[in-house]
């Protein structure tokens, strides 16, 4: 298994969308079932920090995905570095990172308000008026889904 979690993860940076979209999907379902992403946590979080927004969203998408197996608290630590993703440059990696805090939230329930802060106050004006009121949609929504 750790020979193809590598496969994939070097994938996820590849110039070939689908095939790194594929990759992702991949790591996903295995992310359900194992902690094998785990040990990998250092490079998803080095990841949101792409100039790459798709990287940036892969990276995002997967460390939501392994919330559940931080034993060690990296995400608690990078935390800050991944809010900022709820008002990312692009507004389809904002829309990804908001609607994935649920998650993150439940995975880690002492994070979830700081989480909620970071939502409440987010300002969106940045946005073209097409992409700002989904934005603030999947942010009201992502706020319901965590206060629950």
């Amino acid at each position: 298994m750790s020979d193809r979690v590598k496969e994939l993860l070097g994938l996820l940076t590849s110039q070939d969308n689908s095939q790194a979209y594929r990759a992702l999907k991949a790591l996903e379902g295995i992310s359900a079932e194992s902690n094998c992403l785990y040990p990998h946590m250092d490079e998803l979080i080095a990841m949101t920090g792409s100039s790459n927004s798709y990287v940036r969203t892969r990276g995002l998408v997967l460390i939501a995905h392994n919330a559940k197996w931080d034993a060690d608290d990296k995400i608690d630590s990078a935390i800050d570095e991944y809010l900022e993703h709820v008002t990312d440059e692009k507004p389809i990696c904002a829309r990804q990172c908001i609607k994935l805090l649920p998650l993150l939230a439940e995975a880690k329930p002492a994070l979830a308000p700081k989480i909620v802060s970071v939502l409440r106050d987010a300002n969106v004006a940045r946005y073209p008026d097409s992409m700002r009121s989904l934005v603030q949609k999947d942010i009201r929504d992502s706020l319901l889904a965590i206060e629950r």
